[in-house]
């Protein structure tokens, strides 16, 4: 998908807009997002499951 030059100018392309301080707290602030999200997904996926049980075998 993404080349090692590609992702070098990348990560420079980040360092350059954002400054070297500011990666850490823009790092952690897209951790807690994706912590988030996983968290409501597996949330709606209990509250579905407990909404509609599977129907029992026979």
């Amino acid at each position: 998908m993404f080349g090692t030059p590609e992702i070098i100018l990348i990560v420079l392309a980040i360092v350059l807009l954002f400054g070297g301080k500011k990666i850490p707290e823009l790092m952690r602030g897209i951790g807690k997002g994706v912590k988030e999200f996983k968290a409501g997904i597996n949330e709606e996926g209990k509250k579905e499951k407990t909404e509609n049980p599977p129907p029992e075998k026979k």
